[in-house]
């Protein structure tokens, strides 16, 4: 499943893909990136790219996908597969990075638009971001622009390295 974001002015054409294991040292740097700059996840930073794989890499039934430009470089990615196993498998969940340097210009939406696809195609019931950070108001933003809604926040349980500690949001989608 591809899926094209075309959009003018700040938007860029991105291409959503599969990611193959060809694409991990591409990811990587953007992953390592992220987790060093302490924003929007509570992982480990400073991982090697042998450490962090298994964090951003997923295994079947989830999957693990990149957004790429038309030169095929790569501009963020997103992970994406059941929230629970068992009897929580039918509620899918999703994590999502950008390049710092193409935040901002589609890439995100874009790579939630393909998740969200994704689980339709897939049969879940619904869709849940367990741990969005409260202070990622363009996060918050373009979550709610695609149809979630904060169902519930858990105050402070976020150390954020600006703001200190916030809440982190529950956000849900029926699908």
């Amino acid at each position: 499943m591809n899926h094209d974001n075309v959009g003018t002015g700040r938007f860029r054409r991105v291409l959503v893909r599969e990611a193959s294991e060809r694409d991990w040292p591409r990811i990587y740097p953007i992953y390592a990136a992220i987790m060093a700059e302490g924003k929007t996840y509570p992982f480990p930073a400073g991982q090697t790219p042998d450490e962090a794989r298994p964090w951003w890499m997923e295994e079947p039934p989830g999957l693990t996908v990149v957004a790429v430009t038309g030169d095929d470089t790569i501009t963020g990615s997103a992970k994406m597969g059941p929230n629970r196993p068992g009897r929580g498998a039918h509620i899918a969940t999703a994590s999502f990075i950008v390049d710092p340097a193409c935040q901002g210009q589609g890439v995100g939406r874009a790579l939630g638009e393909y998740v969200l696809s994704w689980s339709r195609a897939q049969g879940f019931r619904g869709i849940q971001f367990n741990a969005v950070v409260e202070a990622n108001h363009p996060a918050v933003h373009l979550w709610r622009s695609l149809g979630f809604t904060i169902i519930g926040t858990v105050p402070e349980a976020f150390d954020h390295p600006e703001h200190g500690f916030v809440g982190l949001h529950v956000m849900y989608q029926k699908l």
